[in-house]
């Protein structure tokens, strides 16, 4: 037998994918010495009755380490049980519930596809939950009948193992089946983790497409003492605020249209249930959480009147030793994180089969309700709010966007080059060739614009006529520098198919100045002001911002490169030392 001393376990944080708080810990037990890659460490375990006590030992030493973990009253405790245990898994569920409980709000027992009879799976899911345990879907896709419990069981976490995860960030077909899979899960009303995270693109990317949680070595590797165990990871926060802006904006719309009414607690009484919607008969849909705070699902109105009306249906489900409860009534609701985009959040309802709307939620728990009605009228917001403010010509964010951008770059305190671009000699242009070519030119550098900036770290404005706004994260400011010298060249070379043959072969311009005189303008070309925003922007306002653009924007035009890189520091902007010539 595998005896207790020769067993090592570990904790790894698994975390909220946006706020980088530790939403809880997988533990993790393999016998001393073990190398990380071990793929199954108790398969030398062959007698299921050992296993057992093996599985049971494992959650005593557990509990002994978790009573010295960091101070976080609403931990979740992940768990694996081995599948050979489907038919005998009753006294390993009792010992963690018995050891591990008061270390975790709630516990989540791990369990791989694969059981190949759907009726089994259902079975063993429906054992795990009489025991008010949660229940994760670990190695989905790995093992040969996971999709067995995609189909018949409520799951509450899905786990994409590392085999998803690994080169994401360089594969296109690989986030095709991450999203879709994802999507499935929320429409089933499970949140997903990204499990075996060892790189910022590969979290990167798990974000973008959705994934609620994540765990790895990026975040943080096994740790056997538990003092070390992290509660907070400031590498992944300052990571997602990048996406922060485009979530700020999509949640104003949200935030208008959420119910965000108190949900049910799944233990609360069915006396009180009753009580509470003979009070508000306009609530139609209750949604249901447990007591961390994380959905269950929902119970609907009709339901629990259509057992009220039946005889004594009132008091046979108020009757406690009759096992009704709140989860005899429980439906599964798709389900959001607050972040999710509401083009996103749309195509998420419309795969859910019967859906009143979508449960969201902030931090992984519930955060409140949005209706089916209430989606479309945020789209509808949404679509009137964005189309008053983008560009009519180049259909590129306007003034409104581009300070909300400025403003939560200064409020988050990250760091961010701000890149103000202005056309140069574009007043001659206009006069000689034509508004028309005008509009030609400008939209020609919108197009530049989106095709060469890179789309994941970046925000493209249109502030009026021929100025540009440009907004760079996660870049160090020579890259920057060279982006936009890039954008210039490139511009200046495409530019030049709007003049005439004569003026193309000459370098310059004939043209009419302001003073009425005719003289030479050189041909079109773009000045640029780079901006560099970090932490020793206090105090600074998105005011100060656009002063410091006003004013570097003569030294631009009149530098040999048509470039200056700056810094705001205070209120006030300084020439850097990578100022250009």
């Amino acid at each position: 037998m595998l005896e207790p001393s020769r067993i090592s376990v570990a904790f790894q944080a698994i975390v909220d994918i946006h706020s980088g708080q530790c939403a809880g810990y997988e533990i993790l037990a393999r016998p001393v010495g073990a190398a990380d890659d071990t793929a199954d460490y108790f398969a030398c375990v062959s007698d299921l009755d050992e296993l057992v006590e093996v599985e049971i030992a494992v959650r005593r030493l557990a509990a002994e380490k978790a009573a010295h973990l960091p101070d976080m009253p609403d931990r979740l405790l992940f768990i694996n049980i081995d599948n050979r245990l489907v038919h005998r898994s009753h006294r390993v569920v009792e010992a963690g519930l018995h050891y591990l409980s008061p270390f975790a709000r709630q516990l989540v027992n791990e369990i791989a596809g694969e059981a190949k009879d759907p009726a089994l799976a259902k079975a063993w899911f429906e054992e795990l939950r009489h025991h008010r345990a949660m229940v994760a879907l670990d190695r989905y896709g790995e093992t040969p009948f996971s999709t067995n419990f995609l189909l018949h069981c409520d799951i509450d976490f899905l786990k994409l193992p590392r085999s998803y995860i690994e080169g994401v960030d360089r594969s296109a077909r690989q986030r095709v089946v991450i999203a879709q899979v994802v999507t499935t899960a929320h429409t089933l009303g499970m949140q997903v983790i990204a499990v075996g995270v060892e790189t910022a693109e590969e979290l990167q990317i798990c974000r973008e497409l959705g994934c609620d949680m994540a765990q790895g070595r990026f975040i943080q590797p096994p740790v056997e003492d538990p003092a070390g165990a992290g509660i907070a990871f400031p590498h992944v926060a300052n990571q997602a605020s990048d996406q922060r802006r485009h979530r700020l904006v999509d949640n104003k719309w949200i935030l208008e249209q959420l119910d965000e009414s108190d949900p049910l607690l799944v233990d609360t009484p069915m006396t009180e249930v009753f009580a509470m919607v003979a009070r508000d008969a306009k609530r139609t849909l209750l949604p249901v959480v447990d007591g961390n705070g994380h959905p269950l699902g929902v119970v609907r109105e009709q339901a629990l009147r259509n057992h009220v009306y039946s005889a004594y249906g009132k008091e046979l489900i108020a009757n406690r030793s009759l096992g009704f409860s709140l989860r005899s009534f429980l439906e599964r609701s798709p389900v959001a994180p607050l972040t999710t985009p509401l083009d996103r959040l749309l195509g998420l309802y419309s795969t859910a089969e019967n859906a009143e709307g979508i449960i969201i939620t902030e931090n992984s728990r519930f955060r409140g309700f949005l209706s089916a009605r209430s989606i479309i009228r945020a789209m509808h917001e949404k679509t009137l709010a964005r189309a008053r403010d983008e560009n009519p010509l180049t259909k590129l964010p306007g003034n409104v966007l581009i300070n909300e951008y400025v403003a939560e770059a200064l409020h988050c305190k990250r760091s961010v080059i701000i890149v103000y671009l202005d056309f140069d000699y574009f007043k001659p242009f206009n006069d000689t060739y034509g508004f028309r070519q005008g509009d030609r030119a400008i939209l020609l550098f919108a197009e530049l614009l989106r095709k060469l900036v890179p789309p994941e770290h970046s925000f493209i404005g249109h502030i009026g006529g021929d100025d540009f706004f440009l907004g760079l994260t996660q870049m160090r400011i020579q890259d920057a520098e060279s982006l936009v010298a890039g954008l210039i060249t490139k511009f200046s070379s495409d530019a030049e198919s709007f003049y005439d043959a004569e003026t193309r072969q000459r370098g310059t311009m004939r043209a009419i100045d302001r003073d009425g005189f005719e003289r030479e303008f050189p041909l079109l070309t773009i000045s640029a002001v780079l901006l560099v925003l970090d932490e020793d922007c206090e105090g600074c306002s998105p005011d100060d911002v656009s002063q410091a653009l006003a004013q570097y924007k003569k030294i631009a035009k009149s530098a040999k490169s048509r470039r200056v890189v700056a810094k705001l520091q205070g209120n006030k902007a300084e020439l850097s030392d990578l100022a250009l010539g």
